[in-house]
């Protein structure tokens, strides 16, 4: 009931501002639209201009019997059009036969192209706009990723490859280019500022799965962190910082993972110094494309009470949180799983897994869908 009157009270609050509304990338820019749609109209008149002056000798203009190319365009507009005033005729067996094979289907053709891109540019377009109005109305469970420079658009093509539908990912950024290569991927897309309240409660931040937020400067990422925990308490928030000294500034304001990028970088270098081979691996971690991946996720029924390393995934366990703290695998927590424990493991990556019968095949899925 709590929900439902917040919900209330924000639509009131939302039904007196006007937001930047998503949109959504359409196959053919506008103009690349209606410069095909004209062009192919204006080579079918060409056709018809073509054919009526080959066969001006089959027409007749009753003003002064003489038929010029002018009169031939004239005739071909007026033909293509239907509006026949009847001052340029057609005559002989031959070139009526040209209007009722050729010219009319021809007229039919320029007549649908018309229409449809009537259709396409009023109805359909607006039809489209209507539509997303209401997928804004009723966002829920979704990503929405706050700034989408380098960082963010890694993280949505990352989050694409994992599985993730773009049409559940909300991008918002002030930068029109950015906001373009966005909509190439198929995301849900707005122009505004993160910092403004109005345009986080726009996307429904407060019913978001994620919200992933990399601005570009700290200072702004911390803000708009504070204004995302201030509108949504629970959602799970992401936050790039570049400074090792803004990282705790990130946490107190809300966010419940800090990444930086830099101290990530340092850690790849490091293990580069250490083995040739431990950089590659971390890299193999992080990225889904790699040959094995980390994943996180409660523990499930049938493995309560076993140790961490007999999971029903066949994965690697590494770690399991409970009651706040993190156990490693080699500690005495780890030798038995609990009710509400969750679980972080090594998997091998979907096409670098071994051969295996259906039935298995099957189980991991099962598995999977139970671990959420």
């Amino acid at each position: 009931m709590a929900r439902s009157s917040a919900k209330d009270k924000r639509k009131r609050r939302l039904g007196k501002r006007q937001f930047a509304p998503l949109r959504r990338a359409v196959r053919i820019p506008v103009w690349g639209d209606l410069g095909i749609r004209l062009s192919l109209a204006l080579f079918l008149i060409f056709i018809v201009v073509m054919i009526h002056w080959w066969d001006r000798e089959g027409l007749v203009d009753n003003l002064d019997g003489h038929v010029s190319f002018l009169d031939v365009v004239y005739f071909t507009m007026i033909s293509i059009t239907t509006t026949g005033f009847g001052d340029i005729a057609p005559i002989s067996d031959q070139a009526r036969l040209v209007e009722a094979i050729i010219v009319t289907p021809i007229r039919f053709a320029v007549f649908f192209i018309f229409v449809g891109t009537a259709y396409n540019f009023i109805i359909k377009r607006s039809w489209e706009k209507w539509r997303m109005a209401r997928i804004q109305e009723k966002l829920t469970d979704h990503v929405v990723v706050l700034g989408f420079g380098v960082s963010g658009s890694e993280a949505v093509g990352e989050l694409i490859e994992r599985g993730t539908d773009p049409s559940c990912i909300v991008v918002m950024d002030m930068d029109q280019e950015r906001l373009e290569n966005a909509e190439a991927l198929g995301c849900n897309v707005i122009e505004a500022d993160a910092t403004r309240d109005e345009n986080l409660e726009a996307v429904h931040i407060d019913e978001a799965q994620a919200v992933l937020v990399s601005a570009g400067r700290d200072d702004a990422s911390i803000l708009i962190v504070l204004s995302v925990r201030h509108l949504a308490p629970n959602v799970p928030i992401s936050v790039v910082v570049r400074a090792a000294d803004n990282e705790l500034i990130a946490r107190q304001a809300g966010a419940d993972n800090v990444i930086n990028p830099v101290r990530f970088t340092g850690l790849l270098l490091a293990g580069s110094a250490e083995g040739a081979h431990i950089a590659d691996y971390l890299g193999d971690l992080a990225s889904v494309t790699g040959r094995v991946k980390l994943v996180e996720r409660e523990v499930l029924k049938e493995e309560i009470g076993k140790p961490l390393s007999d999971l029903a995934t066949k994965g690697r366990g590494l770690r399991i949180y409970r009651n706040g703290g993190a156990c490693g695998f080699w500690e005495h927590e780890a030798e038995c799983l609990q009710a509400g424990d969750i679980v972080v493991e090594i998997l091998p990556s979907d096409d670098d897994k071994p051969d295996a019968t259906r039935e298995q095949r099957e189980a991991e899925e099962a598995a999977a869908q139970a671990a959420g």
